[in-house]
Parts: C-alpha cells; structure tokens; sequence
C-alpha cells in the first residue's frame, strides 16, 4: 500500500510539476534563501554544548555539554531577563497587538475616502523612519526640557530624564513601539477587511443594526481567521524582543527593567565576547518560542479552526 502511494503520489508531483513549471522555479531562490540564512547556520548551534574559541573552530573546540545553560540558569541574570522579557512582551500582546486590528476597523468605518488615505499615509510613516532616528527622537522628547516633558509639565508632573528611571523604560518602550509599527500592521486587517461580502452589511441595515453591532457580528468574525494566524506568529515570536531598540534606548541604570534576553545574548557574545554562553542563552529562548507556537496553534485550532498547520 504505501508503495502504491508513494507512486501516486509521484505521478501527481510530475503532472503538476509539468503544468506550472514556472511557479516552482520561482520557488528555487526563496528555498535557497532559506537554506543559506536560516537552516545551514543551525550547525552553529553547536557551539552552545561547547567552550567555543575561533582558532580551533566548532568541531576543535572542547564539549562542555550543559555547563553553559546551567551557568545561565544559576546565574543572579536569569530571572531578571526572562522576567523583563516575559512583561515585555505581555504587555505588547495586550496592547500592540491589538492596536493594528482597531486602526483597520476605525479606517475602515471612514467614509471620507481622502481622508481614509491620509490617515493610511500618516500611521505608515513611523514604520519607514530609521530606527537610530526613532531612538533619537524618544531620547529628545523624553529627556529634560523635552518635548514631552514640557507636555507633562502642565499636568503637574515634574519635569525628569524619563529613560533614567527603571519603572518608565517598559512604557515608554511599548508606546513608541505602538506609534511605530501599528499603521503598517494594519495592512493586513484592511486587506482582509477588503474580503467581507459588502452584502452582509446591507442585510444588517435592513435588519436594523447599528455600526456598532455590524462590527461585533460581520467585521470582526469576518477578520477572526486572520487574527488568529496572527496571533499564533506572536506567540512563535513571544520571546523575541528586539534587542535593537531595547540597545539603543537603555542604559546601566535602567537594567532592571529594560535588560531582556536578546539583549543580554547581544551583550554577552559581542561586547564580552563569550560566544558559546550567549549562544546557549539564544538557544533556550528559541526553544520555549518553538514550545509557544505549537501550544498556540493547538489551542487556535481547538477554539477557531484556524491554524498554521
């Protein structure tokens, strides 16, 4: 039986392949692409079970086996980073991710179609300003005499370096991540905005339900399937907070709150050159992110029939 399938099942792939030749080939640099950054330099994960130098490379160098992730977890650093990183990224999950979802209803609901587009131009641009300018820009509006300090000031706050003080860092770091990002991840609500049968909505009109109802019961099951692919990728991602702009706005004093495990791996490998303890670290974050994303594509199949796979 199996051999007839797998006759079948090469019969198949040989017709198909002869019908749509080109799209496969199209296929080849994407595959490449991915072989060559993202599947070859697993071999490096090699030199986490290893104490690493370059001179004699990763097979010379001497198997330590589990003494760097022991280390790492026995370590004053382990709780304070995995704990930033964990409230790091809850907190962009409670309130980035759904951001986008709000600004492709809200726009959506526009009737204006000028205005509509001016409102998509202004969200997109954050997204495509450098990120050493949008770290400059943070660091001047927050500093003394800053843009937003002299804002806060009004108010009856006193006027302080905001990224000097630990219990400020996360906030501030989620807000600019919001401004940033949230009118580019919008694009792909809008588009599956775009795929909702208009005739849906007629019928609720008629039915007598206001704009506020037709979101709850046509817009947002509408978009439900895509929302939950999405929220399966940040789970994959959950861990991964970007250790760029985390870099580039903290500062020894904000360690306590702003230190995270990419920037920790950063810190350790490159400026400490202790490559085969940062590469442990890195390997036990991708694990539980892995270990994430299979736990939330199980649970978004058993709850909305959509998934990854």
């Amino acid at each position: 039986m199996r051999k007839a399938g797998q006759a079948t099942f090469q019969v198949r792939f040989k017709r198909d392949f002869l019908l749509n030749k080109y799209l496969y080939l199209m296929m080849v640099p994407v595959l490449v692409y991915y072989f060559v950054f993202h599947y070859a330099p697993m071999y490096g994960a090699l030199i986490a079970f290893k104490e690493y130098t370059p001179n004699k490379g990763i097979l010379g160098s001497a198997w330590v086996g589990f003494q760097h992730f022991n280390d790492f977890f026995s370590s004053y650093y382990f709780w304070r980073i995995l704990k930033n990183t964990v409230i790091i990224s809850l907190y962009s999950l409670c309130f980035e991710f759904p951001a986008p979802i709000i600004l492709a209803i809200l726009i959506n609901e526009l009737t204006n179609k000028r205005f509509q587009r001016f409102v998509q131009t202004v969200t997109y641009m954050p997204y495509f300003i450098s990120l050493i300018v949008i770290a400059g820009m943070i660091k001047d509006f927050t500093n003394n005499g800053g843009l937003i300090n002299n804002f806060m000031t009004y108010f009856g706050f006193s006027d302080t370096a905001m990224l000097q003080k630990p219990e400020m860092f996360r906030t501030i770091y989620i807000l600019s991540e919001i401004w940033q990002k949230i009118g580019w991840e919008s694009i792909i609500y809008l588009a599956a905005l775009m795929g909702i049968d208009q005739e849906q909505y007629e019928a609720a009109k008629i039915d007598g339900a206001n704009r506020i109802k037709q979101i709850w019961h046509i817009t947002l099951p509408g978009i439900l399937p895509t929302i939950a692919i999405m929220f399966i990728l940040r789970m994959g991602n959950l861990l991964n907070v970007g250790f760029e702009k985390i870099i580039l706005l903290y500062n020894p004093s904000t360690y306590d709150t702003a230190d995270v495990i990419s920037s920790f791996v950063y810190r350790k490998g490159l400026i400490e050159f202790g490559w085969s303890y940062s590469s442990a670290v890195g390997l036990f974050n991708s694990v539980i992110n892995l270990a994430l994303l299979i736990a939330a594509n199980k649970i978004s199949k058993k709850i909305s029939q959509s998934s990854l796979w």
